[in-house]
């Protein structure tokens, strides 16, 4: 009996330290100031209120996530700007072949966005690429306008999520 506790005991050690994985989060070595530019809207279809919802929503995830400090002149030893580029609605879910009904819309944003790591040691982290998401709502009857602001949000959070893993995670 003893033999079995003592073998319990080693290969609950065992486990529990291959288990010790710790995830740590946002690199920010080094940086202290952020600037974060306006994002410019250049979608084709314009919703005026775009451009800030995705630039707040990007400062919000670095202020929630970061110490870094948000600078709002000069460089910063790191900096963001971009452009929303696609902002579009199209019907998905065709339910009857014959007749062609949509099911439901989807919302896709794209954005293209540069970071830009200002510290010398930490120059290769910079990057220019696109970030695309999308919502699916179902098609309920009510107008497409009542239910965009809870689909920008949701797509806001994914977008900034995105952008913030790929600048500071590195994965």
């Amino acid at each position: 009996m003893m033999k079995i506790k003592i073998f319990a005991l080693i290969l609950l050690t065992s486990v529990l330290s291959a288990c010790s994985y710790k995830f740590s989060g946002a690199s920010t070595t080094g940086l202290k100031t952020v600037v974060i530019r306006p994002f410019e809207n250049n979608a084709p279809l314009v919703v005026p209120t775009l451009s800030n919802q995705v630039t707040e929503s990007l400062k919000t995830r670095i202020r929630n996530q970061t110490k870094l400090i948000i600078a709002t002149t000069g460089e910063g030893d790191a900096s963001f700007e971009g452009r929303i580029t696609g902002y579009e609605i199209k019907p998905v879910a065709l339910q009857n072949s014959a007749t062609p009904t949509s099911g439901a819309n989807r919302l896709t944003i794209t954005v293209s966005v540069k970071y830009k790591n200002n510290l010398k040691e930490h120059e290769k982290e910079s990057f220019e690429e696109s970030f695309t998401k999308y919502f699916d709502f179902p098609i309920t009857g009510a107008p497409i306008q009542t239910l965009l602001p809870g689909a920008i949000e949701n797509i806001n959070k994914q977008l900034s999520e995105d952008i913030f893993n790929r600048a500071f995670a590195q994965w």
